[in-house]
C-alpha cells in the first residue's frame, strides 16, 4: 500500500509517500480499505514531537487518527462487521506508529462504528476525532445540561463546529467566539451568539450577551482567549479544555483538560445524529495523498474552517 511516513519528529518536509506492506490481521482486528482521512491540528504537534512524553512513539510513523472506509478483512473473534461494510472510527492506538493516512490501517474491531449514509466519504471521515473530541469534552466532564449556556472558544474550527452543534442538539445556549468573518459560519452551525476575539475583551463582550455568565466554557483556542473568557464563567461554571493544562489556572476553577479516546458507542451517537440532519460536517478542502504534506502546511496554519481531509 502507499502510505506517508515520517522517520525522525520534525517539519512536515519530514513526510514522505512511500509504499510499504499492509499490516497483517491479529486477533479481534479488522482491515479496512481507506476512503478518506480527517487531518487534525493533533497531527502536526505529534509530529514535531510536541506529545512525545505522553505518547510512546515507534518509528516509522504513518500519521493521522481519523478515517473513514471499507471493511476488507476480519481477523478471528471480529465479528461485528463484514467485509464489504462502510465504517468509520478515531484510530489513535496506545502507540504512536499505524495511521489513517494511507491506503489500508488495521484496527481494533472495538474501535469501529458503522458510518452515516447520509453523508459523503470525506464528511464522514471529518466527524471521528472531532466530533468525540466535543462530545466527552461538554458531556463526559463538563456535564452539560438542557438549559445551560456554554461559551466554545475557537468554535468555527473542527472540534469547536461540532461542538455548537452537539449542544444544540442537546438543548442550551451557544456562544461562539471565532474572527468576524466566521460569524456567519457558526450562526449556520446554530450558535445563538458570537463573538469576535479581535479587537474585543472576550469575558466583557460575552457578559453583555449574558450577564448571569456562563455554566460551561469549552476551550479550543486557550492563550488570551482563554484568559479573558474567565470573567464570564459562573462561580459554579466549569471550564474544559483540549490544550490547556491547568498549570497556570486558578486553583479555584472548576476544571477538566480532555484527551479523546476512542469510543465506539459515542460513534454510533454521532452517526444517529448525523443521519438525523443534526450533525453536519464543513470540508473545506480535500487533498490527495500526495498532497499529504500540503494538508499538513494548512491545519499547521491554525486558520482551517471546519475541516481538511485527504482523499487515499
Amino acid at each position: 500500500m502507499r502510505a506517508a511516513i515520517y522517520t525522525e519528529f520534525g517539519g512536515p518536509e519530514k513526510v514522505r509517500i512511500k509504499t510499504v506492506d499492509i499490516p497483517e490481521v491479529g486477533e479481534g482486528e479488522v482491515l479496512v480499505r481507506i476512503r478518506a482521512a480527517g487531518v487534525n491540528p493533533v497531527d502536526y504537534a505529534v509530529r514535531e514531537g510536541y506529545l512525545k512524553d505522553n505518547l510512546p512513539t515507534e518509528f516509522p510513523v504513518i500519521p493521522g487518527w481519523d478515517m473513514a472506509g471499507e471493511v476488507v478483512e476480519c481477523g478471528f473473534s471480529a465479528r461485528r462487521f463484514s467485509p464489504g461494510d462502510e465504517v468509520y472510527a478515531y484510530a489513535r492506538r496506545p502507540v504512536v506508529q499505524h495511521g489513517t493516512f494511507a491506503e489500508y490501517v488495521v484496527i481494533p474491531e472495538s474501535y469501529l462504528a458503522a458510518r452515516p449514509t447520509n453523508i459523503s466519504w470525506e464528511e464522514a471521515a471529518g466527524i471521528p476525532l472531532v466530533g468525540l473530541t466535543a462530545y466527552q469534552s461538554m458531556f463526559d466532564a463538563g456535564k452539560l445540561q438542557q438549559g445551560q449556556t456554554v461559551l466554545i472558544l475557537g468554535a468555527s474550527g473542527g472540534v469547536g463546529s461540532l461542538g455548537i452543534q452537539l449542544a444544540k442538539a442537546t438543548g442550551t445556549t451557544v456562544i461562539g467566539v471565532a474572527s468576524e468573518k466566521n460569524h456567519q459560519f457558526m450562526r449556520d452551525l446554530g450558535a445563538d451568539h458570537t463573538v469576535d476575539y479581535k479587537g474585543n475583551h472576550v469575558g466583557e463582550a460575552v457578559k453583555q450577551q449574558v450577564p448571569e455568565g456562563v455554566d460551561m466554557i469549552f476551550d479550543c483556542a486557550s492563550g488570551e482567549t482563554l484568559q479573558q473568557s474567565l470573567q464570564a464563567l459562573k462561580p459554579s461554571g466549569k471550564l474544559v479544555s483540549i490544550l490547556n493544562h491547568g498549570t497556570d489556572l486558578d486553583t479555584a476553577i472548576d476544571f477538566s483538560y480532555v484527551f479523546v479516546e476512542p469510543n465506539s458507542r459515542q460513534l454510533d451517537h454521532l452517526r444517529a445524529l448525523a443521519e438525523s440532519g443534526k450533525l453536519r460536517v464543513h470540508v473545506s478542502q480535500t487533498y490527495t495523498l500526495d498532497e499529504t504534506v500540503e494538508a499538513m502546511k494548512q491545519i499547521q496554519t491554525s486558520h482551517t474552517t471546519g475541516k481538511i481531509v485527504i482523499m487515499p
